[in-house]
């Protein structure tokens, strides 16, 4: 993609692709505030400025949350996240 992003958001699990994965489920381009899953590539999450963290964290829960109930498969981030207010990495 084009927009700035961290690159890939979740690791491929085994065997499989998370980009595709997150496809499946229907949030390939999914937005939350100014951060979105990428038109162009699934798994990255990228910001169209502006976008937050708490925007961020609740595209990444919800692309595990629909993973796991559609395919059983836990995705991992690839991106690290810190939270410095509860001094928390992810």
């Amino acid at each position: 993609p084009n927009e700035p992003s961290a690159g890939s958001c979740f690791k491929n699990p085994p065997g499989e692709y998370a980009g595709r994965l997150i496809e499946a489920v229907g949030l390939k381009g999914e937005c939350r505030g100014a951060m979105a899953f990428s038109e162009v590539h699934a798994n990255f999450l990228v910001n169209y400025g502006g976008g937050t963290y708490e925007d961020a964290l609740f595209l990444i829960h919800e692309a595990q949350r629909r993973v796991r109930e559609e395919f059983g498969i836990e995705l991992q981030c690839e991106v690290v996240i810190l939270d410095a207010e509860n001094d928390v990495k992810t």
